[in-house]
């Protein structure tokens, strides 16, 4: 029986964003591109039916497998996988390190993309969460999402406007990140309204900026971008920034004041931060 079949034979729930891959060549690629052997620890975030989840155990040492939906958990059930340990949780309540033995793993899920941030929130840890304890068991994420957000996760402050922000910073704060593949709706089943894209984040060890204040850091780029039409001298100090002391900063930067934040790389952002620290 093909995928879309057997998924035809499932209820899906648009409350939990379900729309199940069932485009064999990407499931194939996505098993290629997470380079798996058995000596890998997978975590599968919301496998649905399992369509992902029967590759993962054929090629991974073993797979942990977090579904929400109980009906789903059934089916899941019905695979009979001995190096698969099914988890009846909501992703977002888990406490990865601890599921995982605090050993290291590589997360492979196509996501519910409406919870696609606070995911990789989950994942990485805010900014400022240096010893985050999830984020220090996974080596490697590869994941189905929505183009956009894609294109948000891999921009630069050379993308298009709308692309580079809090999400982009986020993941390239600690991770290297790519685009792998664009996925068409067909690809799913039921059809979601938008394009997809697999995307890879590969952790790092340590963050991209070395700075005095890390939770600073995070206040200067959530003013920065939180008015993306205001400039950047603007922007920080409605984010309740000292308006002589922003000046001062952007000066002794030799940075244009009227600069949007969007158009600043995170280098020239983490060094606005140290300045404003300095001038406490």
């Amino acid at each position: 029986m093909d995928y879309l079949t057997r998924a035809k034979y499932f209820r899906t729930k648009k409350r939990l964003g379900q729309n199940f891959l069932i485009n064999e060549e990407v499931l194939h690629d996505i098993i290629d591109f997470a380079d798996l052997s058995k000596d890998d620890i997978v975590l599968e975030i919301g496998p649905g039916v399992g369509f992902l989840t029967e590759l993962l155990v054929k090629h991974a040492g073993m797979v942990i497998a977090v579904e929400l939906d109980e009906d789903a958990v059934k089916v899941l059930q019905e695979l009979d996988a001995p190096n698969l340990k099914i988890v009846h949780q909501d992703i977002l309540k888990t406490d990865i390190a601890e599921l995982v033995e605090g050993k290291k793993i590589k997360v492979v899920a196509n996501i519910p993309y409406y919870i696609t941030s606070p995911i990789i929130a989950h994942l990485l840890g805010e900014i400022d969460d240096l010893n985050n304890k999830n984020r220090a068991c996974i080596k490697d994420i590869i994941l189905m999402v929505q183009e956009e957000v894609a294109r948000r996760i891999v921009a630069t402050e050379k993308s298009a406007s709308k692309q580079y922000g809090l999400l982009t910073i986020l993941s390239q704060f600690w991770a290297d990140c790519s685009l792998l593949r664009i996925v068409g709706q067909r690809s799913f089943y039921p059809a979601p309204k938008v394009t997809s894209a697999l995307v890879r984040l590969k952790v790092n060890d340590k963050p991209r900026l070395e700075l005095s204040d890390y939770t600073h850091f995070r206040k200067t780029i959530k003013a920065a971008f939180g008015q993306r039409r205001k400039n950047i001298k603007n922007a920080l100090v409605n984010g309740g920034f000292d308006k002589e002391k922003v000046q001062t900063a952007l000066k002794n930067l030799n940075i244009d004041e009227n600069a949007r934040g969007e158009s600043l790389s995170i280098e020239i952002l983490g060094k606005i931060s140290e300045e404003l620290c300095k001038l406490k």
